[in-house]
């Protein structure tokens, strides 16, 4: 464990605190928002690029980039696994991505979930999670789970408690920052800007 006070840390790192959140039974349908013509499409054969497209388009803001990191073999290797399962939503203005990780037997992690930044407050994240709940919660699971992390969207925590998930874990997250070894934009992510190299 950390101890309080404060820790220098390299300017080439950033730092993150991350939230693990968790439901071991479908929740209470959520009333559905008004309006939307969204559709969500299961990306079974998708190439790297395709994949990387999408992931940016939702997580460049948010400096989203484990993904980036992995060579192409890699990224196919998990995208294209029969237990993982990639949808993109559709709809006017943006899109929307929801990975389900159904590898670990019993289990479904909700891996990567998120919209562009035209779909932001337009409930279209309310109807991907209903979404989202009713695939995994239709294969025989006992737990869903999920993490954010503080470079997400300052309402995320929130958004996944309201949608019925507990928080069991926080922790703290010191990685090279993408930016720096050019794997992002050097402006991804502008809430929380590049400092030193």
């Amino acid at each position: 464990m950390l101890s309080d006070g404060y820790h220098d840390v390299d300017p080439t790192k950033i730092v993150t605190v991350e939230t693990s959140l968790q439901m071991f039974a479908r929740p209470p349908e959520r009333q559905a928002p008004a309006g939307g013509d969204y559709r969500l499409v299961r990306l079974d054969a998708i190439t790297a690029a395709e994949y990387l497209d999408l992931y940016r388009a939702v997580g460049r803001d948010w400096l989203w980039f484990m993904r980036l990191a992995l060579s192409e073999a890699e990224l196919l290797a998990i995208v294209r696994d029969p237990g993982v399962e990639v949808y993109r939503l559709e709809a006017p203005g943006g899109v929307g991505i929801l990975e389900l990780d159904f590898r670990e037997e019993g289990e479904c992690e909700l891996a990567f979930f998120g919209v562009s930044p035209g779909l932001v407050g337009t409930g279209a994240g309310r109807w991907l999670m209903a979404q989202a709940l009713e695939l995994a919660w239709s294969r025989p699971i006992r737990r869903l789970w999920v993490h954010t992390c503080t470079l997400d969207h300052q309402g995320a925590v929130a958004f996944y408690m309201r949608s019925g998930f507990v928080p069991f874990r926080r922790r703290v997250e010191i990685t090279d920052d993408p930016r720096h070894l050019g794997k992002s934009p050097r402006d991804s992510a502008p809430h929380f800007p590049m400092i030193g190299g």
